[in-house]
């Protein structure tokens, strides 16, 4: 009685990690279809920031006696930490490495940290902890858009302006491959100018200080665009090694399961099969 419960729990289990599993794949291939789309916004913003960040060395090179308030560096008493976290988890060690470098930066740093958090798992993670969370943005969807980026770079120029901030950083995953995500962190504000002197010369119209004056804000926000698009395109590319790997973990187990009923069988054939002889040799 024992070994036919048994199996009917075994078959029982069975039915559950395959139902899984049909979820995990469906995960997989939803996730491998949303990496794409991702993808391709990653290798098109990439160019486009660099050459903005290009032009605006060479324009802050002409200018060095421009004074503009994203260009002055003053002493460092609070820096902020934007970090960019996913809003839903199943995507592997996508939040957990990032969390990770963000808390040994944290523990490295000389000054008040104040974090912007962008995505629940991040602003959910620190709402626990001792570090204030001086703003956050969550909810920005599989898509996001230079319409979102813009929002937080306003509300992070604020910040800066005001002194509320002295130095801004930016905590992302950058995207290398569907299997590998780098957690990075580049500095935002204040907008650092060129080390090497170019020999170029470039003719600016309007003024290059003028031209200075609109191109740094939307640096920000281009900056802060990238790495929302980096973000994104890791997240689905962790997201669909995870759910892979779930999917042969299931595949395995649904295995594993199935020999222990094949074993459960046997046993109750052979005990029947016992059971029955010992009936006939009781007869002799």
């Amino acid at each position: 009685m024992n070994q036919v419960a048994s199996a009917r729990d075994i078959r029982r289990r069975i039915r559950g990690v395959r139902n899984m599993q049909q979820i995990t794949k469906a995960m997989k291939m939803v996730a491998a279809s949303k990496l794409r789309k991702a993808q391709e916004k990653v290798i098109a913003a990439r160019p486009y920031a660099r050459q903005l960040q290009e032009v605006l060395a060479r324009l802050a090179q002409d200018q060095a006696d421009v004074t503009h308030p994203l260009l002055m560096e003053r002493p460092v008493q609070r820096v902020g930490y934007i970090i960019i976290t996913s809003d839903r988890g199943l995507c592997g060690g996508y939040n957990t490495n990032l969390i990770r470098m963000t808390n040994s930066s944290i523990a490295e740093e000389t000054h008040d940290v104040r974090l912007v958090a962008v995505g629940r798992k991040g602003r959910d993670f620190y709402r626990r902890g001792k570090i204030e969370t001086i703003a956050e943005f969550v909810g920005l969807g599989d898509n996001p858009s230079y319409g979102q980026a813009k929002e937080i770079a306003q509300e992070v120029i604020g910040l800066y302006e005001s002194g509320e901030l002295d130095e801004v950083y930016l905590l992302y995953n950058e995207f290398v491959s569907a299997i590998s995500q780098r957690p990075t962190r580049i500095k935002l504000l204040p907008i650092e100018k060129p080390k090497q002197v170019s020999n170029t010369e470039y003719i600016f119209e309007p003024s290059a200080e003028e031209i200075l004056t609109t191109l740094l804000p939307k640096y920000v926000e281009t900056q802060i665009f990238r790495t929302l698009l980096e973000g994104k395109a890791s997240e689905m590319g962790a997201k669909m090694t995870a759910m892979g790997a779930a999917t042969d973990n299931a595949k395995e187990a649904i295995e594993r399961l199935t020999l222990q009923l094949n074993r459960a069988r046997q046993a109750a054939i052979t005990t029947e099969i016992s059971e029955i002889v010992g009936g006939a040799s009781a007869l002799e």
